[in-house]
Formats: C-alpha cells, sequence, structure tokens
C-alpha cells in the first residue's frame, strides 16, 4: 500500500502539473469540450451535437465525464484536462498492481514508470480526447480477467471477471465496439493457444455478459430510438466502413504504427525487442508456464496488428499496446535489476543513448528542416530539450556500463520526466499558433447578447467554447456535414452568399477566417467593410461596423 501510495503521488504530479498551462489545442480538444458544453446549456444528456449538429462519430461516456466537470468547475482548461489525466494515472496504477500480482513487486513498479515516462502516453493524458480513456479501459479489463484466472472458483475471481466486463462496457461506451472485439480478440487466441477451452466454463459468461450489456446497451438503445438514422451512421459508417475503407482519407501504410510505437515508447523503446524475447516461451511445450507472458505477448501483437490492418489510421488508436508493452519490459528490467550483466540490457541503454542524441539533433535542427511558426516560436526551449536528452542518456549509458543497472533505470526515469515537463512547459507556445482563444475573448469583450459570430471557409472547433455560444459557419461543412443534412440547420449552416448577405445587413456582425482568406476577399470586393478585431499568427476577426468597445 505504501508503495502504491507513493507511486499515486507521483504520476499524479507528473500528469497534472501544469496541466492548464496552455489553450485548448484544435481541432480535437475544441471538439471533445463543445459537445459536453452544449449538453449542460441544452439539457440533452442523450445526443451529441456539435456546434448543435447531430454528431454520432463517438459515443457518449467522455462526453458525459466532462459534461460534469463544466456543470462543477466550468469551463477552464486544467479542470477540462483532469479526466483525461486522471485516466492515465488509473493506468498506471493498474498496471503496477497487476504487474505486482502477476510477476512481483519490483515488476509492477518499473512497469509503471516504464508507461508512465513514455512519450506518448504522457501526451495523450494531457489531451481532451476519447483515446485514453479507452484505452485505460481496455487495459484495466484485460489485466482484471489475466488476474481472475489466478483466483481460485468464489468471491474474489468474481469480482475480478465482473471487473472485466464492467470495464469492457465502459471501453464501449468511450469508443464504441472495441471495447469488446478487442478483449475477446486477445483472450479467444490465447485460450487457443493454450488449449484450455474449458475455462470457459469459469469465467461467468452468462452473469458477466448481462452485466456488460445492462451497462453498455442502454444509451445505444434510447439514443437509437430518439434518433432513427443512429444506427446507421454510427454502427456501419464509423465501425465497419471507416475500418474497411478509405471514406475518412485517413490511410497510412501497413508499417504506419512501427515508428509510431518506437518513438512514443522513447526512452523505453531501446528494450522492446530484449524484452519480447526474454518473455517469449523457450519452446511450444513451456507455454503453459509463461501464460502470462504468452498474455501480454498477445494483448500487444494483436492489437498492433488489428490497427495496422485498419485503413483508417491515427497516432493515438495505438495507445492500448503500451500497457502490456510497458509490463514486458518492467518484468526484463526487473530480472536485470541485481546483475551486474544480463543480455541485451546494455546494449538497450547505448540505443537510448543513440537515439537520444539523435533526438536532440532533430530537435536543434527543427527551424531548418521544418519553416513553420511552431518550429520558430520553441526558441530556448530547443537547448534546455538537448541539454536535458543528452545528460540524463549519457549518464543513464555510463551507470549501466560501471554502476548497475539498477541506477541506470532511475537515471533514465528522472531524464525522461524532465524532458516531458520541459515539453508540457513549451506546449502553449506551439498550440498558440493555431488557437481561436485571443480572438475568442478579444469578440466576448466588446460582443452584447444575441450578436452573430461567423466563420468562414473553416470552423474553428474551440471558437464556440470561449465564445460559449453557437457560431455560425460558411462555406465549410466537413465532418458537420451529417447533421447539417439530418436537421434544419439553414440558419447556421450557410454558404458564403448568405453570410454577406447578412453582412451587408445586419447592425453588427463578426467574422473569423483565415489571415490570407481575408488579404484574398479584400481584393476581390473592395467595397465591402472589413474592421479588425484581433488577429492571431493565421486568423482573424472582423466586424461589418466601426463600434467602439
Amino acid at each position: 500500500m505504501r508503495d502504491l501510495m507513493i507511486l499515486a503521488l507521483l504520476a499524479c504530479l507528473l500528469f497534472t502539473f501544469m496541466l492548464g498551462n496552455r489553450p485548448l489545442s484544435v481541432p480535437d480538444e475544441g471538439r471533445y469540450v463543445e459537445i459536453p458544453r452544449e449538453m449542460t446549456v441544452t439539457g440533452d444528456y442523450l445526443t451529441p451535437r456539435l456546434n448543435y449538429v447531430k454528431y454520432f462519430e463517438k459515443p457518449i461516456l467522455f462526453y458525459w465525464l466532462e459534461a460534469f466537470s463544466i456543470k462543477v468547475f466550468g469551463l477552464n482548461e486544467f479542470t477540462l484536462r483532469l479526466w483525461p489525466a486522471l485516466f492515465g494515472l488509473f493506468g498506471v496504477l493498474g498496471t503496477a498492481l497487476a504487474g505486482a500480482r502477476l510477476f512481483g513487486r519490483r515488476t509492477g513498479l518499473l512497469a509503471a514508470a516504464v508507461l508512465a515516462t513514455s512519450l506518448l502516453y504522457f501526451a495523450f493524458s494531457r489531451a481532451i480526447i476519447l483515446d485514453m480513456p479507452v484505452s485505460v479501459l481496455l487495459t484495466l479489463s484485460l489485466l482484471c480477467f489475466l488476474v481472475g484466472t489466478h483466483e481460485s472458483l468464489g468471491l474474489s475471481r468474481r469480482l475480478y471477471l465482473y471487473a472485466f466486463y464492467a470495464f469492457a462496457a465502459l471501453a464501449v461506451l468511450a469508443k464504441g465496439l472495441i471495447g469488446i472485439l478487442i478483449p475477446g480478440m486477445v483472450i479467444g487466441a490465447w485460450i487457443l493457444l493454450l488449449n484450455e477451452w474449458r475455462m470457459l466454463r469459469s469465467l461467468y459468461l452468462v452473469t458477466g455478459l448481462a452485466l456488460f450489456f445492462a451497462i453498455a446497451a442502454p444509451w445505444h438503445i434510447l439514443v437509437s430510438r430518439a434518433n432513427a438514422d443512429f444506427f446507421h451512421f454510427y454502427f456501419i459508417q464509423e465501425h465497419f466502413l471507416r475500418y474497411l475503407t478509405k471514406m475518412h482519407s485517413r490511410y497510412q501504410p501497413m508499417w504506419f504504427f512501427i515508428p509510431v510505437v518506437l518513438f512514443g515508447l522513447f526512452p523505453w523503446s531501446g528494450f522492446l525487442v530484449q524484452a519480447v524475447k526474454h518473455n517469449l516461451p523457450a519452446s511450444w511445450k513451456d507455454r503453459h508456464e509463461h501464460r502470462d507472458a504468452l498474455f501480454l505477448l498477445l494483448w500487444a501483437a494483436l492489437v498492433f496488428l488489428f490497427f495496422s490492418a485498419s485503413s483508417s489510421k491515427l497516432v493515438p488508436y495505438i495507445l492500448p499496446v503500451f500497457a502490456p508493452v510497458a509490463l514486458l519490459i518492467g518484468r526484463y528490467l526487473s530480472d536485470s535489476w541485481d546483475r551486474v550483466d544480463f543480455p541485451g540490457v546494455r546494449i538497450g541503454y547505448a540505443i537510448v543513448l543513440a537515439a537520444s542524441l539523435l533526438l536532440a539533433t532533430a530537435i536543434l535542427a527543427l527551424p531548418v528542416v521544418w519553416k513553420s511558426p511552431e518550429a520558430l516560436v520553441l526558441g530556448p526551449y530547443r537547448q534546455v530539450f538537448t541539454i536535458t536528452l543528452a545528460v540524463g542518456s549519457v549518464a543513464a549509458w555510463l551507470l549501466s556500463r560501471y554502476r548497475g543497472f539498477s541506477l541506470a533505470f532511475i537515471a533514465l526515469t528522472v531524464m525522461s520526466a524532465i524532458f516531458l515537463l520541459e515539453m508540457n512547459a513549451a506546449a502553449p507556445l506551439v498550440d498558440a499558433q493555431s488557437s481561436a482563444k485571443p480572438i475568442a475573448l478579444a469578440l466576448k469583450a466588446r460582443m452584447k447578447a444575441n450578436e452573430e459570430v461567423a466563420c468562414y471557409g473553416h470552423y474553428y472547433q474551440d471558437l464556440p467554447v470561449y465564445l460559449e455560444q453557437r457560431v455560425t459557419v460558411a462555406d465549410w461543412n466537413g465532418e458537420l456535414d451529417y447533421g447539417r443534412q439530418a436537421e434544419d440547420t439553414g440558419k447556421w449552416m450557410i454558404d458564403g452568399a448568405a453570410l454577406w448577405k447578412r453582412w451587408q445587413e445586419k447592425a453588427i456582425m463578426y467574422v473569423v477566417m483565415e489571415t490570407s482568406r481575408y488579404e484574398q476577399l479584400k481584393q476581390t470586393n473592395p467595397n465591402m467593410k472589413f474592421y479588425p478585431i484581433a488577429q492571431t499568427a493565421r486568423n482573424i476577426a472582423l466586424c461589418n461596423n466601426e463600434v467602439n468597445p
């Protein structure tokens, strides 16, 4: 319990430090705040809407959680990001507890440290998106199943397995059918390889599935009854067609997730191959003696292959791989902890050293190879990143060669934690380049009730959040197109001609657009009146009348 409390405190500090120091990133954070914000305004917690347009791409759980935060704490970046951070914390603690139960106390703690300080896991613990919640719920589901199989028939086993069904159901409510598909795929393959079909009789399938459907089914039934078009769009289009076709233009090659995992696991990716080899059964006959490690290997491999085969790929999709990989690496490093030498460990620290120096060099060269505002604004942070990576990786490498693997692990964990916090400190400079927050605050300072704000040629996902009102969207449909067709949204989903007609007729109206589009508009419409209100690196807010604030 003492270990768990210390781990919880350290992980909580890591995940919540400066959590609200940057504006909402776009498009994702703006979208996944605006939907629950509208729930709190309208009182409709059944049908998700984005800019008051039906939005059925994702299920409801995360929206409910964010709506709760908005009702209790209001709209501020810290509390809005608190749920992803809490899920990140739960994933680390669950990994520690399961690792200790399966492989021993030290493995659990090392695996938790690896997971918490992995680049991608940390990054998504601070982002208002659905992937961290669903990843952690899947992790807790599968870990409860695996630990539960170690219990004899009785109350303890029943509670673990009921927790497995409950977490899988919550994963379905967080991001859809992968909540049951991934656990079923991993568990089915594991039972098949072990040839232990008799295990099915002790999984409480009838009562467990009843619990699963009692949690997962009600919202799906109610929203389907309230929206006749929900079933086809949500299940057919957003699950099956999204996976099997290129309809969302997110196609990437089969190998796409290989560099994502290697980079996302940094700095621990240097031990990935050794950990897999160390945990593999020596022979087919030995697989029963390594059943827990085999479960983790199947978990990581099948999830990786499942998303690699998809026609729609985004970086966060691969997040469910990280917990089993962290446990495999934690077990490998735990076995080497007190050894003077251990196969592959020194090579691992050498790989980490080379990768860190390569990353440091890339960071220094960033403004040269990527000439964008995001790269240029980092300024002195690039030197800070470089020093941290160089000093930390060299220290870990030297300690691994001359003082032992335990001190090297501690040095690498500290380096990674410091590097991640430095990246978080620099993140506001990057997010500010695309954020509409300064424009929204400038508009709010001068707007009166019921005055119209329009987006022209683009939908700024964070603009209605900071304005706390619906915006008119002109000459853009995008992900709002389905909802626009499902209902009469003609008052606030319009074309350019309707926008400029209102611009001429209304006493006061505001429009937000890209600065480059504004320059073109001035040239093509020299007689139209535009009065700039606020401007950022990319966007500008205009008024149709010269009114003092």
